[in-house]
């Protein structure tokens, strides 16, 4: 089976294989997927088609999370178990139908997810502040967040400009993100560029392996086309 396959054999229940030399499986594709397989915490996930393309759109289940809690929403992955490596994703993301106007449309991915989907560490984005005509809200267009102790509103408090930075973004596109991660550095990539929009030096989160998930804000619609994961090789 070719690397890409692995994860769609995994959410189509079909046996996986570790190649040789890595950690566990490596690289894969959401393309095809049943949304069914996604361990789903307060959020629906359902297939559609979005600007062209196979995708899954995920968005908060009606009377689940609350906008602006610090309950979690987001879509659990099976068959991948990671700690290091590489994620690589596309994403797009807009404000919900009939959302504040102080909604962002966050959309972004979490990895070493617990199980219950309570801790977690998390890049994400915030479209609608890419373009934004106000400086200090464009500076906030990514951020890193460490669920439940480093919510975002702490973390800007406390190291204000560390954890968040300045990307273009634009609302509704397909965003392509890579996220490297290698003990306690993760660094954020957009859109293919060669250097991360986004470094984090000191992950809040001890480096435990855990899961890989669709994270969105309660208040978001969001779209996800594809994911791709590669472990780090085994020292």
């Amino acid at each position: 089976m070719s690397a890409r396959l692995l994860i769609v054999a995994s959410l189509l229940g079909l046996p996986l294989w570790t190649l040789p030399g890595q950690s566990g499986p490596r690289s894969g594709d959401l393309l095809g997927i049943d949304p069914s397989r996604l361990t789903l915490v307060n959020v629906t996930a359902t297939r559609v088609q979005y600007r062209g393309r196979d995708a899954i759109r995920v968005v908060a289940r009606r009377g689940g999370a609350t906008p602006g809690s610090a309950d979690n929403t987001l879509a659990i992955v099976p068959g991948v178990e990671f700690r290091d490596g590489t994620i690589e994703a596309d994403i797009a993301g807009t404000p919900a139908a009939g959302a504040d106007t102080s909604v962002r449309g966050f959309v972004g991915i979490a990895f070493r997810v617990h199980s219950s989907g309570d801790r977690h560490a998390a890049f994400y984005l915030r479209p609608t502040n890419g373009r934004a005509a106000d400086q200090l809200r464009r500076n906030h267009a990514t951020q890193y967040i460490s669920s439940p102790d480093y919510p975002w509103f702490r973390l800007r408090k406390e190291f204000p400009g560390v954890y968040e930075s300045y990307v273009d973004l634009e609302p509704g596109a397909w965003t392509s993100i890579r996220i490297e991660v290698q003990q306690g550095v993760a660094r954020l990539f957009v859109n293919g560029s060669t250097q991360p929009v986004l470094i984090v030096n000191d992950m809040k989160s001890p480096p435990a392996a855990g899961r890989i998930a669709l994270w969105i804000d309660p208040d978001t619609e969001a779209h996800f086309s594809r994911l791709r994961v590669t472990p780090a090789k085994s020292p």
